[in-house]
């Protein structure tokens, strides 16, 4: 394991220690310089401080680097559910359970291993460190118990398309949500910046340090006597904006448990065995022709079920709505 080893000068008194490290080794990310002081292996003068730690004039700062485990993506047999395809790109309709790409603790089983199956070779953005193929094709994500409407690249060209409308926010993503307790609105705007919870890392919160912009937009679809199921279109694609977002005006998505809290987690978990949460439409225009484009999937069966369980559990509050 090499160790790096940088003076402090007085150029650099009173930087955060995190930030210190990274003017020297620009490579290593952000989020990698920080689990590694957590970890112990970025020490000041020997000693283990926090990421935010202000450092001194002649300080010692060591760092040591683990070598990466370069892990083998192999290509398995796992369905896929394409909704279209072209020589450009792939639509499918993930199903929930389905992980996108292989990461620590999911190398296999995982949406990637099933496109290298069935096509082979797929153009890939991989971070540092990372092989071709574990984001091979990957435009955007989906939570591992989100299911529905993803669109894939399958050349470099249609891959940096993709993205770029992506970043500029031209792809329209519309999902279908079944969230706790009654929303009598017909529909509201949540804006609120997200991050890393302040305390709980793991997790996304509207309780951070350093917030980015997120904006969802919510329109109610059907009323149930304890529950809301709505249509949700993201404006901004942070990391569980849905959930975080929902639970945040009191009404988390069923199933979820992460965000869930007390309100959801009084509802049947067998009725409810993942976030009750679906991408149900995507848009955007063709990377070559540039012709718009829009895809929609229908609810897997296990949310179907649980909508049928919500309407004969005790109908509809408003029963001048239709049914989705």
């Amino acid at each position: 394991m090499p160790t790096i080893t940088h003076i402090v000068t007085d150029k650099h008194v009173s930087k955060r220690l995190d930030m210190f490290i990274a003017h020297y080794e620009p490579q290593i990310s952000r989020n990698r310089i920080q689990t590694l002081i957590r970890d112990g292996l970025a020490r000041v003068n020997g000693r283990t401080e926090k990421p935010g730690y202000k450092v001194k004039q002649g300080e010692q700062v060591t760092l040591e680097i683990p070598e990466r485990k370069v892990f083998q993506v192999l290509a398995e047999p796992i369905p896929l559910y394409v909704i279209y395809e072209d020589r450009h790109l792939i639509v499918l309709n993930k199903p929930p359970g389905l992980v996108v790409h292989p990461a620590p603790g999911n190398y296999t089983g995982t949406l990637v291993n099933a496109l290298l199956h069935h096509y082979g070779s797929l153009p890939t953005a991989a971070a540092a460190g990372e092989t071709a193929r574990v984001r091979a094709g990957i435009v955007h994500r989906l939570d591992k118990d989100t299911s529905g409407v993803m669109v894939v690249a399958r050349t470099h060209e249609a891959l940096a398309a993709l993205s770029a409308q992506f970043k500029a926010r031209i792809v329209q993503k519309k999902y279908l949500a079944l969230v706790a307790g009654v929303i009598k609105k017909g529909s509201g705007t949540i804006e609120a910046g997200l991050g890393r919870h302040v305390k709980e890392r793991k997790k996304i919160s509207v309780h951070t340090h350093k917030a980015r912009e997120a904006v969802t937009l919510y329109k109610v679809k059907e009323r149930f006597k304890q529950a809301t199921l709505v249509e949700v279109e993201i404006k901004t694609g942070r990391t569980h904006q849905i959930r975080v977002h929902m639970a945040h005006i009191g009404h988390p998505v069923l199933g979820d448990r992460t965000y869930g809290g007390v309100r959801a987690a009084k509802f049947n978990e067998a009725t409810f065995p993942r976030q009750m949460l679906h991408a149900e439409s995507l848009s955007f225009l063709h990377p070559e022709t540039g012709h718009p484009m829009t895809f929609l999937a229908p609810p897997p069966k296990d949310m179907a079920e649980a909508m049928a369980f919500l309407r004969k559990g005790g109908g509809n509050q408003d029963h001048d709505e239709k049914p989705y």
